[in-house]
């Protein structure tokens, strides 16, 4: 089932020309770059001149939140009493960096503090009784949890009963009761007041330490700036977990992700320094800082969401999360770039697991999903790794457009992660069938589970069932929210620069997305060990450079000369310092243009090939054309085990002709593999179904002959050749 896709491009830019105009020249910009703020909300020059320079947003007073006055004093009692505290966290990002800060802060006061991450695989998310066997006989006296705990309530009761105590932070949905700890801060308490209720686990434990400071410093009469200090020593670490876990930046995310790449760029801390530069494949600078090449990149929320985040996920998903939390805990360079080695290390053993998972899981969808009926895909299997099937899920809900829960057993328990689309919030879900769950928790688009197998059916039958009440027509469409469409003038690296004035960018605040149509494409080119595109496309004498992540010339049919729109981000490549505007392709599709010769070469060959209708001469081969892409076969087939596609023919014919013959149509090269079928020099799969699609694979086999082949023989280029006689 292809994904339905559907391009929705903003008329602002034409609309609102007046306004927009007004703010470009007011704010010194360019007019797209105006037309963006525009549709941010940024509609008079004021306001697109606070929001570039992050004047609509501040960080809101910590108290505001529900219990942390509670939790400020129960922490201080066990500080001055030098008990042992516990800090409590989850194994992703967003975990991993609350528990790096809360422990760095708690231990700058003194405190005898460790921490305490379960494994994903051994325990699973959240509070466990078993930990908490295993903290009480360590003397553990309290135990703060970060980015979990607010539905662990039989947990909470048991810690208690085995006289430790208990503050809950926390930022996940509240469903039931809340657990009886000494506090429990989470801004989604439908009893807190607090102002902004979008802030990711580490923001929460940020204001957690921001509170405890404030406290600190009146108690003991010092004088300055507590949150300055506070965001000095760790604001990169939340920045780190709120862009991870992909929280809104708007608001006072948008304020704190803002300072974090700030500090990263600036003063950043070694175990980032060092995960940048092991990811990089670079070397260490000589004087020991940042371990970056003379020509630096700045950081952005892309770099944390593409580079950094994948690989402090890996540890708690394969391995053990500790050893992220150990490389922000790391004092010098030499340690974090050896933790840094092993996380990189252990993030290819897990694209290894993740991309062997998905692969079983897009058979078993082919296998079993029924499309016309089903709105949620729920797969299992007994030998999926549990650290990466949440990302599997968020792979296939990306294909097709759909939820998805992948779930994986071990024995007759199964533990289970789904991804969502808007329409659907995944919690409310999982709600309606928690009679059939022995556990679950999450967000709207991402959750967690764990069943039993023998309730697997019904779980599947409920999920498809309130999918169905949900969700409608217009959700299974995905759509692009487009910016605006662009002129080719406006490629320019000016412009790409300019756009860092909307950073950061994220959910809530997109990276801007253009369209431009009737684009040709000049040359297209597999890179990447033949995952990824490279291409040159033209428009009216200008040349834009452009590259396609995750799809293949192949598996987009797309070939050099054609036609196409295209939709993209626009950045700067910098390759040895030479800075040039890069688009980055998003989707791309046939112009309306390419469409109709398509459609014309179709319909010529099908009349052809039943005997109704004549070809055009420009498309009748000669024995050249034929020896031509014999050759070219002979060559390239054997690299691929005869494997190919219409297109990549096509790309391989045309590259080789020689200067002054015309282009080979996709028409012509399909009446050269009739005729070669014919006078028996290839085997190859039902060419009519191979055109009903402009990308179809092919398998062709070539014969080998002896003797020179009389291509008279054909009935088919006897008939093209008598066409032009």
């Amino acid at each position: 089932m292809p994904k339905i896709k559907k391009w929705e491009i903003s008329d602002n830019y034409i609309k609102h020309k007046a306004e927009i105009s007004e703010i470009e020249k007011s704010n010194g910009l360019l007019y797209p770059t105006a037309a963006l703020l525009y549709n941010r909300g940024c509609d008079t020059p004021e306001k697109a001149r606070q929001f570039m320079g992050h004047e609509l947003e501040t960080l809101y007073n910590p108290f505001l939140l529900k219990d942390m006055e509670a939790a400020c004093r129960t922490i201080e009692a066990h500080l001055d009493a030098k008990n042992r505290i516990v800090v409590y966290g989850d194994y992703d990002v967003d975990g991993v960096t609350s528990v790096s800060a809360l422990y760095l802060y708690l231990r700058s006061k003194g405190g005898d503090v460790e921490y305490y991450i379960p494994n994903r695989t051994g325990e699973g998310y959240g509070i466990n009784t078993d930990a908490l066997d295993k903290l009480a006989e360590n003397g553990t006296k309290l135990i703060i949890t970060v980015d979990t705990g607010v539905t662990a309530v039989e947990e909470v009761e048991y810690a208690k009963e085995k006289g430790m105590a208990i503050v809950v932070t926390d930022h996940h949905e509240c469903y039931g009761e809340l657990p009886l700890a000494e506090a429990v801060v989470n801004p989604r308490r439908p009893d807190c007041e607090y102002p902004f209720k979008e802030l990711a686990g580490v923001g929460v434990t940020f204001k957690l330490i921001c509170a405890l400071e404030s406290r600190f410093r009146d108690k003991n009469g010092i004088e300055g700036n507590y949150l300055r200090d506070i965001c000095c020593d760790y604001i990169d670490l939340i920045a780190l977990g709120t862009v991870a876990d992909v929280m809104p930046l708007v608001d006072e995310n948008r304020l704190i992700v803002s300072m974090g790449l700030k500090k990263m760029d600036n003063d950043c801390r070694f175990g980032i320094q060092a995960l940048m530069e092991e990811a990089s494949g670079g070397d260490k600078n000589p004087a020991g800082r940042r371990g970056r090449s003379d020509v630096k990149k700045k950081m952005t929320a892309s770099s944390i969401g593409y580079v950094l985040a994948p690989r402090i996920n890996a540890a708690g998903r394969i391995r053990s999360a500790s050893e992220a939390v150990e490389l922000f805990l790391a004092e010098n360079y030499e340690d974090a770039r050896a933790i840094a080695a092993n996380l990189c290390k252990i993030n290819r053993e897990r694209q290894e697991e993740e991309n062997r998972t998905t692969e079983e899981a897009l058979a078993k969808i082919k296998e079993e999903h029924d499309f016309e009926n089903d709105y949620v895909i729920i797969l299992d299997g007994d030998n999926w790794h549990h650290g990466v099937i949440g990302i599997a899920a968020s792979r296939i809900t990306e294909c097709f457009n759909l939820p998805s829960i992948l779930i994986t057993f071990d024995g007759d328990v199964g533990k289970g992660s789904g991804r969502s689309i808007c329409g659907m919030n995944l919690v409310d879900a999982l709600k309606n069938c928690g009679d059939l769950l022995t556990k679950y928790g999450g967000h709207e688009l991402a959750a967690g589970l764990s069943i039993n197998r023998e309730d697997l059916p019904e779980f599947k039958r409920r999920m498809n069932e309130y999918a169905r009440t949900c969700l409608t027509e217009d959700n299974l469409v995905t759509s692009y929210d487009v910016d605006m469409e662009l002129n080719e003038t406006d490629v320019t690296l000016r412009q790409a620069e300019e756009l860092d004035l909307l950073e950061p960018c994220g959910v809530s605040n997109p990276v801007p997305l253009f369209a431009m149509c009737s684009v040709n494409v000049a040359t297209v080119s597999a890179i990447g060990n033949g995952k990824h595109s490279r291409f040159i496309f033209e428009k009216n004498g200008v040349s834009m450079q452009a590259v396609y992540f995750g799809s293949s010339p192949d598996s987009l049919g797309i070939c050099a000369g054609d036609g196409v729109d295209i939709l993209f981000n626009l950045n700067v490549n910098d390759f040895h310092g030479n800075r040039t505007p890069q688009l980055l392709i998003r989707d791309i599709r046939y112009s309306e243009e390419q469409k109709s010769l398509l459609t014309s070469e179709k319909e010529l060959y099908r009349a052809f090939s039943e005997g109704s209708g004549d070809v055009p001469s420009e498309h009748v081969p000669n024995r050249d054309d034929m020896a031509r892409l014999y050759v070219c076969m002979k060559r390239e087939l054997p690299k691929c085990d005869g494997v190919t596609s219409l297109n990549s023919l096509r790309e391989i014919v045309n590259s080789s002709r020689p200067e002054g013959v015309p282009e080979y149509s996709r028409i012509k090269l399909m009446l050269m593999l009739d005729v070669l079928r014919e006078t028996e020099l290839i085997t190859l799969c039902d060419l009519k179904e191979a055109a009903g699609s402009d990308c179809s694979g092919m398998k062709i086999e070539l014969v080998q002959v002896n003797e020179k082949v009389n291509l008279e023989k054909s009935g088919v280029y006897k008939r093209l050749r008598a066409n032009i006689s």
